[in-house]
């Protein structure tokens, strides 16, 4: 990995993290196929390297939130409760008894291409019987823990995952934000360190790419601040509508790669 493409991935980390911290997605979803179409990381070290880059990005969008107090609420613990166990049980997952990159998109893109829209015609035309009721706190505890196993099957953010989720069930989105990018970070971090030591017995590429994380995670920690500052400046349906078109984006783009 030279220079050049350590150049690339701190583009691609800035870019992205501006655009989807002020939704608590941390962007690694969208990095992960740069990762493996352009900068030609291997399988399964793409994982842990998408997981190093929330580690090093995470810290700029967390600390203009808890600046501004926004990460002292219960979800914030529910979701790292959650999550934590998760991302280890699929570290050993992904290097055991992982399925294909061809089944991995395909979910994917079953998940959040559906899930964007409905968020999306949510904001743009609400349901005018009732107000969507905010998720059980033992409900956001399961979905949680679901949402940390894929993570460390996969390394993507828990926050691409889970804020649809909530926002679309009446969460504030400037609740679920922070809460969303602490928990992406503390399960990136536990993840990482899961995935250092399996590379220890496991065979093949299974540690992170050292040099491509620090890149695209240093590009991420400057854009996650500026975009952490952007967010009380931007009206509600924006961001919801911002949120929607990534999810539905994302999930367009791995349905085209995996029906290719």
């Amino acid at each position: 990995m030279d220079w050049s493409m350590g150049l690339l991935g701190f583009v691609a980390g800035l870019s992205v993290s501006v655009a989807t911290a002020p939704v608590g997605v941390s962007g690694a979803v969208f990095l992960l196929p740069v990762q493996v179409s352009v900068l030609g990381v291997p399988s399964p070290a793409v994982t842990p390297t998408n997981l190093l880059y929330n580690v090093v990005a995470g810290p700029g969008a967390l600390l203009r939130h808890w600046r501004a107090g926004r990460l002292k609420g219960p979800l914030t613990r529910l979701l790292i409760a959650g999550t934590l166990p998760g991302v280890v049980l699929g570290a050993l997952i992904r290097v055991f008894a992982v399925p294909g990159p061809r089944v991995f998109r395909l979910l994917v893109a079953a998940f959040l291409l559906p899930l964007g829209l409905w968020l999306g015609l949510r904001t743009v035309r609400p349901a005018p019987a009732r107000t969507p009721s905010p998720l059980a706190p033992r409900t956001t505890s399961v979905l949680a823990l679901a949402v940390g196993v894929v993570g460390g099957v996969y390394g993507i953010g828990g926050g691409s995952l889970l804020g649809p989720i909530l926002v679309g069930r009446g969460a504030p989105l400037a609740t679920v934000a922070p809460a969303a990018l602490a928990a992406t970070f503390a399960t990136s971090l536990a993840g990482a360190a899961t995935y250092t030591l399996l590379s220890l017995t496991a065979a093949g590429a299974v540690a992170p790419d050292w040099f491509l994380g620090l890149s695209c995670g240093t590009g991420g920690l400057l854009g996650g601040y500026l975009g952490a500052r952007l967010q009380p400046r931007l009206p509600e349906t924006a961001l919801r509508l911002l949120l929607a078109a990534l999810a539905t984006t994302t999930g367009t783009l791995y349905a085209v790669q995996a029906l290719g």
